[in-house]
């Protein structure tokens, strides 16, 4: 699917870099001219260097926000059409990510033909009434993932945070999310 017969650019945020790799490449096999970058502070230098007419950002990175990258953006051109991705969904970042210039977001995993539904005003809105709701159990392992994330994976710290015995957390983090 692509937009035209001109190539249109794009920039790739995410600091997992096969997921950039595999999604840059996606994009270039549509036609567009794409730039990739694991963080804020390249993202943004590449951004104020030749403004992107599309961006894909991941909501977590080190170092800044993915919500910090859509304002810088923004300002850097308003016109800039962004779609925030995020393997940890919540209503309150969806709301954050739209309120600082996102047009969509979605959560991981998505493909491909998803993102270029949102960055072409498609796709439905994420914020509608039609949302896929996770279960109770998929919260809980989401929320434990990403506070074993901050903990860089030291499950004992991760569990003192939590208020878990270790061996619980580990029980836990054994059983998968999809099945639960």
């Amino acid at each position: 699917m692509t937009l035209g017969r001109e190539a249109h650019s794009v920039l790739v945020i995410d600091d997992d870099d096969v997921f950039r790799t595999r999604l840059g490449r996606a994009f270039a096999d549509r036609g567009f001219e794409v730039r990739t970058a694991q963080n804020a502070n390249e993202a943004l230098a590449l951004a104020r260097q030749d403004s992107p007419e599309f961006a894909v950002v991941d909501l977590r990175m080190p170092g800044a926000s993915g919500i910090d990258v859509v304002r810088e953006l923004t300002v850097i051109d308003p016109a800039t059409v962004v779609v925030v991705l995020t393997g940890y969904g919540s209503i309150a970042t969806a709301v954050e990510a739209i309120r600082a210039g996102a047009v969509h977001y979605l959560a991981k995993p998505v493909d491909i033909d998803e993102i270029l539904a949102a960055l072409t005003g498609k796709a439905a809105p994420s914020l509608s009434g039609d949302v896929e709701v996770p279960s109770l159990a998929r919260v809980e392992w989401e929320h434990i993932q990403r506070v074993l994330t901050d903990c860089d994976g030291n499950i004992s710290r991760a569990a003192r945070l939590l208020g878990l015995h270790r061996r619980s957390l580990q029980r836990k983090l054994s059983k998968d999310p999809v099945r639960r």
